[in-house]
């Protein structure tokens, strides 16, 4: 597979927590074909490192991902391989967000065991407003949230602040300052056990994998589907040219 330049995933580690930076600004850390490969790759090595016991994902510039990048999707398989290897890393996977969080990233953000965002975050399940549905993502997304908080913002692609993402599941916890705030979650990670940790999270995970064993096949199809249809068509062009699409009453 030829890399996209801009797909990139800094990598850093301090006392065995290794962080994973999504480094594509000029898409907004949008999920193209290529930083999803790069990402599964860098996850692929973390999980096997004996020297890792956790893995923080954040991001450089002003957005954690924009969701899938219209230009350069990735194919829904590869989504789901990636969502499925975070949710089964043996090792914590600890989400922290400094900025904007849209569709395929609420999916990320989901995938991980712990999330924490910073209080000038905003986040939004956007697919709606393009002319399809926030497929993939569902299978950690719905395990883990709120139903019936979680049906208005599917439905309306409204934007959301951190206390509400947090009011519907999809964060552990929110501060001015998200290192400050994570700086306990972490120490406690290094003072437990790789064993402990990775059984552990297992145990937290089964549901989770559940619906992945169930639903992914439908959800990937689902996904091809509405991406190819006449009015997601139109709600990408509306997007891309900054107007409303031609459903906008």
């Amino acid at each position: 597979m030829t890399h996209h330049p801009t797909a990139r995933i800094g990598r850093t580690r301090a006392r065995a927590v290794d962080t994973l930076s999504l480094d594509s600004t000029g898409t907004r850390n949008a999920l193209s074909a290529a930083l999803v490969t790069d990402l599964a790759e860098v996850l692929t090595d973390c999980g096997k490192d004996p020297d890792v016991r956790a893995v923080v994902l954040t991001h450089t510039g002003t957005t954690f991902c924009a969701g899938a990048d219209l230009r350069d999707p990735p194919d829904p398989d590869a989504l789901v391989a990636l969502l499925r290897q975070i949710v089964e890393l043996p090792k914590p996977v600890v989400a922290r967000i400094t900025g904007h969080v849209r569709a395929g990233g609420l999916g990320l953000l989901a995938a991980c065991d712990i999330t924490a965002a910073s209080t000038d975050a905003t986040f939004a399940f956007t697919e709606v407003r393009i002319g399809v549905a926030p497929a993939v993502i569902s299978l950690p997304v719905i395990p883990r949230a709120d139903p019936r908080a979680l049906a208005r913002y599917y439905l309306t692609g409204e934007r959301f602040g951190p206390a509400e993402a947090a009011r519907l599941g999809l964060l552990t916890l929110t501060a001015d300052d998200v290192d400050d705030a994570l700086a306990p979650v972490l120490d406690g990670l290094r003072r437990s056990s790789p064993q402990a940790l990775a059984e552990t999270k297992r145990l937290l995970t089964a549901r989770v994998l559940e619906t992945f064993d169930r639903d992914a096949a439908e959800l990937t199809a689902l996904s091809a589907r509405l991406f190819s249809s006449p009015q997601a068509r139109e709600g990408m062009t509306a997007f891309l040219e900054r107007r409303d699409a031609a459903w906008v009453v």
